[in-house]
């Protein structure tokens, strides 16, 4: 077992303690996390228990055979030794099993939610194309780790491409999946660069192009981190799509703009005025939030950090090249082949290399 019986009941009484706290009862999803533990320490001191007292027959059982004084009781002791044994052997293995669960049990399943942003950045139509590309890219990717994905707002071209498009990839509710969407897709924030002949290139000359992603954790809740209405400018205008024309005539987009920070945030991809605003209201909750962690990391951990920080953000982090079928990240210096099936979604062997790498540095 990985547990003794003192660490057992050492847990139990301070999961106890936790649950008297007023400010654990308030929160739902810590006090369901800790009544199932409470719940589960307590069938695995029920058997510890019942196996204590039948180790304690076992050792009775032991003397009297060890005695031999009395045959009768010897052959009674004898066949219930065997019986002891195997229900013994039975309820050490239950217990195995129970302890392994709560053990695993004790750091509850992240589920963080991230708002992605992409926009085009130096390469005109070519970097639009690149950008609906690594839109796709990270649909697919979303769809094979099973999470939900929402598109918040977005500027496609006549071409096909997008100038920016904003979405949210959201956690699965079932369990055993990977839900911690934000720390799997944080480390896609900085500047990509794309190689390749564009189809409009006649004389086969190789374009470069960028892009510029950020990632975004959603905060759970918008009311979360207070903004205060009077803080909002909110405007409605007529939404538009390829080329300008008017998807519609009543003006159902919304820009939401926080005068404190100067952060302005549009909304169109909805047919509605409510849907927009709150599509508008999450990314700016998201924005915010992002600005108060790096807050706090330059109040923490001093101005350097702080620094690679911003550089992460701006930085020229992976190079898509074409022509020789490869994705290069420059961060960890390593380079990935099949190009095309990574596009469609296949970037499990990059995010856990990337996972690997960083997990070190940040610790």
């Amino acid at each position: 077992m990985d547990l003794s019986r003192s660490q057992i009941d050492k847990d139990y009484q301070n999961l106890i303690e936790e649950l008297s706290d007023p400010e654990i009862v308030s929160d739902l999803e810590r006090f369901e996390h800790l009544s199932r533990r409470k719940s589960q320490l307590e069938l695995i001191i029920t058997k510890m228990v019942v196996i204590e007292e039948i180790e304690k027959q076992i050792s009775e059982n032991n003397s009297i055979i060890a005695a031999g004084e009395d045959k009768e009781l010897l052959s009674l002791a004898s066949e219930e030794q065997n019986i002891l044994g195997e229900r013994k052997r039975l309820l050490e293995t239950e217990l195995e099993a129970l302890v392994k669960e709560q053990t695993e049990s004790k750091t509850p399943t992240l589920k963080t939610a991230a708002i992605i942003e992409i926009r085009a950045g130096v390469g005109g139509d070519e970097a639009a194309l690149f950008a609906q590309d690594l839109f796709q890219m990270y649909s697919g990717y979303a769809r094979s780790q099973g999470w939900q994905e929402t598109v918040l707002d977005s500027s496609p071209t006549g071409l096909g491409g997008l100038k920016e498009i904003v979405f949210e990839l959201a956690p699965s509710s079932k369990k055993g999946e990977n839900n911690d969407v934000f720390g799997l897709m944080k480390y896609e924030a900085g500047v990509h660069r794309v190689q390749r002949i564009p189809d409009t290139e006649k004389s086969g000359r190789v374009h470069t192009s960028t892009i510029t992603i950020a990632v975004l954790m959603k905060p759970k809740q918008v009311k979360d981190l207070k903004i205060n209405p009077s803080d909002l400018k909110i405007d409605f205008f007529n939404a538009t799509g390829p080329g300008g024309q008017n998807v519609n005539k009543r003006k159902t987009a919304v820009r939401v703009s926080h005068i404190p920070s100067g952060i302005v945030i549009a909304s169109r991809t909805e047919r509605n005025q409510l849907q927009n605003k709150e599509n508008a209201l999450a990314i700016l909750a998201a924005k915010l939030l992002d600005q108060q962690q790096f807050k706090e990391e330059f109040k923490v951990a001093g101005t350097r950090k702080s620094q690679i920080g911003q550089a992460k953000r701006s930085e020229k982090i992976r190079t898509y090249n074409f022509p020789q079928d490869r994705v290069t990240d420059h961060r960890i210096k390593k380079s990935w082949h099949h190009l095309e099936e990574i596009l469609k979604g296949r970037l499990e062997p990059i995010i856990n290399e990337l996972q690997e790498s960083f997990a070190f540095e940040e610790n």
